[in-house]
C-alpha cells in the first residue's frame, strides 16, 4: 500500500483436501523452481507435514538490528536509502522499498529486484493532492522517482552491484519474477499500468498496457493456462486475470508478447465471499467493461469487491492473494474455479496475524505472509493452517515490511522495512527503508 496513505480498516469440507495439497505440492518443482507463479523460491529439499518451517522455535529476543529471528537464524542489512550498498556503483538505494524478488544468474549468483513506492512525477498534485507537502523531501531523497532497483549478488552471497532499471513510475508496489526472467513491476494508482523490466539493465522498462489500468498491486503468472492474476489495492478493489490472446502466447511459447489479450474481473457466486469461509464458493470471470481506460471508473456492477488486494502468489494453479482491509488470505482454485478463505483474523483461534501484505509460498507449501502495521512480522501459515513467527522488526512500528524472496538455494531470504532507518544516536527506528537478509540455518 502506498507508504505516506493512512490504511485500510481492519472450517470447510475441503480443508483436508487442501492440507494434502500442501503436503504434496513441493514435489510439483521444475529445475529446482516453481513451475508457475511469482518469485523464486528453489527449495529441493522434501516435502513434510511440517512444511520447511514447522520445526522452527520461538522468536529469540531482538538482536543488533532490532529483529527477532528463531534460534540458528541470523540477519544481515545488505541496503539503506538514500546510501550506496556498493562503493563501486553510484546507485543510491531507492526509497521506500516494498515488493521484491530473486532471479537467478548463470554463475550462481542472483539478482534481488525491489520496487520504489513514492510517487511518480506530477502525481503528487493531481491524484495524491494529500502528499504534496511532503514533495521536496521526497524528490530530495530520490531523483527520477518511483521505479525499480536491483541489487546483484556473487555466488558467496557478496553483493557486487546495485542500479536502477526502472524509473519515473508512480508508486511501485508489489510485482512478479516471470518465468522468462523479466520482472512485473506494478504501480499502485488509479490510471497505474504493469511494466515488464529486464532485472539485467540490459533492456529498457516497457508499460505492458494490456494488463489494465487500476491500482495494481501483485501479478503472478500462470504458464500453464497462460494467464496472469492481479489484485487492486483499493476499498472495493477487485481481482482480475488477463488471457493471452492465441497469437499473444502460443501453445509451447515459452512466454506471451504481452500486447493483446482479454482482461477479466471476478464475480463470486455462491454463497458469496463470506460464504468462502466455510467452503469453497464458485466463481465466474467477466470481460471489463473498458480494459483501456481506469477500472475505478468503470467498475462491473455485477464484479466482486474485494476489501484492499494485496500480496499474490501461485502455486501450481492454487492462487493465494490477501486482502488487507478484512485481513484475510484466500485461495482461489485455477482448475475447479472456487475461491476460499484460508485465513480470518475475525474468526482464527490464533489471530497473531494482522496487516497482511505481501505473500510468497515456498515448494513446501508454507505460506509466508508479510505485515504492513500488525505486529511487523513475518507469519508462515503452515501447511496444517496453523501459525508460526518466521520474524519480528522491532522498534520501527510505523513501517511495513515486505518483499519477501529466496535465493536461488533457498538459504537466505529478503524483505525490507520500507519506512525504517539508522537513527542518528544509533539503533533503528523511523527512516525511508532497509533491505534486510535473513541466513537461514543448514537445517531448514
Amino acid at each position: 500500500m502506498h507508504p505516506l496513505l493512512v490504511p485500510l480498516s481492519r472450517g470447510s469440507s475441503r480443508r483436508a483436501f487442501l492440507q494434502q495439497l500442501f503436503f504434496s505440492a513441493g514435489a510439483l518443482t521444475v529445475g529446482g523452481g516453481l513451475l508457475s507463479g511469482c518469485g523464486r523460491s528453489d527449495d529441493p529439499s522434501g516435502v513434510t507435514g511440517l512444511g520447511r518451517f514447522g520445526n522452527i522455535s520461538p522468536l529469540g529476543e531482538p538482536n543488533e538490528l532490532g529483529i527477532r529471528v528463531p534460534d540458528g537464524f541470523s540477519t544481515r542489512i545488505v541496503a539503506i536509502s538514500n546510501q550506496q550498498p556498493v562503493a563501486s556503483s553510484s546507485y543510491r538505494w531507492h526509497i521506500f522499498p516494498d515488493g521484491g524478488g530473486v532471479m537467478p544468474k548463470p554463475d550462481g549468483g542472483w539478482y534481488y529486484i525491489s520496487n520504489s513506492e513514492v510517487p511518480g512525477a506530477g502525481s503528487l498534485g493531481f491524484q495524491f493532492p494529500e502528499l504534496a507537502p511532503l514533495s521536496n523531501v521526497i524528490e530530495a531523497f530520490t531523483p527520477g522517482l518511483g521505479g525499480v532497483g536491483v541489487l546483484e549478488f556473487a555466488p558467496d552471497g557478496t553483493v557486487i552491484n546495485a542500479y536502477r532499471i526502472l524509473g519515473n513510475t508512480t508508486f511501485n508496489c508489489a510485482g512478479c519474477v516471470t518465468p522468462w526472467n523479466t520482472w512485473l513491476s506494478c504501480e499502485e494508482w488509479p490510471n497505474g499500468q504493469v511494466w515488464e523490466c529486464d532485472p539485467t539493465g540490459r533492456k529498457s522498462a516497457v508499460a505492458r498496457p494490456t494488463l489494465g489500468f487500476f491500482s495494481h498491486e501483485a501479478t503472478a503468472v500462470d504458464v500453464e493456462r497462460r494467464m496472469i492474476y492481479m489484485t487492486e489495492d483499493m476499498p472495493d478493489g477487485r481481482f482480475y486475470r488477463w488471457i493471452a490472446d492465441e497469437s499473444d502466447w502460443p501453445a509451447g511459447a515459452p512466454r506471451p508478447a504481452l500486447q493483446s489479450g482479454r482482461l477479466q474481473v471476478m464475480q463470486v457466486l455462491g454463497d458469496g465471499t463470506e460464504g468462502a469461509g466455510q467452503r469453497p464458493q464458485p466463481v465466474q470471470w467477466l470481460d471489463v467493461l473498458k480494459p483501456d481506460q481506469p477500472q475505478d471508473q468503470n467498475r462491473r456492477p455485477d464484479s466482486t469487491a474485494f476489501k484492499g488486494g494485496e500480496g499474490l502468489w501461485n502455486h501450481h494453479g492454487y492462487v493465494y492473494f490477501s486482502t488487507k482491509g478484512d485481513d484475510r488470505i484466500w485461495v482461489y482454485d485455477a482448475q475447479r474455479q472456487t475461491l476460499e478463505i484460508i485465513y480470518d483474523v475475525a474468526t482464527s483461534n490464533n489471530p497473531i496475524l494482522s496487516g497482511v501484505d505481501n505473500i510468497t509460498v515456498s515448494p513446501k507449501g508454507d505460506v509466508l505472509v508479510a505485515e504492513d502495521g500488525g505486529d511487523m512480522q513475518v507469519v508462515v501459515i503452515l501447511p496444517d493452517r496453523t501459525l508460526k513467527p518466521l520474524l519480528q522488526v522491532v522498534g520501527q512500528d510505523g513501517s511495513e515490511i515486505a518483499g519477501i524472496a529466496f535465493s536461488p538455494d533457498g538459504k537466505r531470504m529478503y524483505f525490507t522495512s520500507d519506512r525504517g532507518g539508522p537513527l542518528p544516536g544509533g539503533g533503528y527506528g523511523a527512516g525511508f527503508g532497509i533491505t534486510y537478509e535473513l541466513i537461514l540455518p543448514n537445517a531448514i
